[in-house]
C-alpha cells in the first residue's frame, strides 16, 4: 500500500445509522412490586413503558 491508494480511501462507518431521534439513557428508581410486574410481562417491556409513557405525555395526562 502507497501513500496513492491510501489517500484515496475514505473511513468506513460502523454501527448502527444516527437516529433523527435518539434515546436518553436515565436512572430511575422504582418499587420492586412495580419493577416485578412489569419484567414479568416479557421482552420488550422497557420499550412499552415508554410507549405508554408517551401516549400519556401527548394525552397531556403527565
Amino acid at each position: 500500500m502507497d501513500a496513492t491508494f491510501m489517500s484515496g480511501m475514505t473511513p468506513s462507518r460502523r454501527g448502527r445509522p444516527k437516529s433523527d431521534a435518539p434515546k436518553v439513557e436515565i436512572k430511575i428508581r422504582l418499587d420492586a412490586a412495580t419493577v416485578e410486574h412489569l419484567r414479568g410481562s416479557g421482552p420488550g417491556w422497557q420499550t412499552r413503558v415508554n410507549a405508554l409513557l408517551a401516549r400519556m405525555v401527548a394525552a397531556g395526562q403527565i
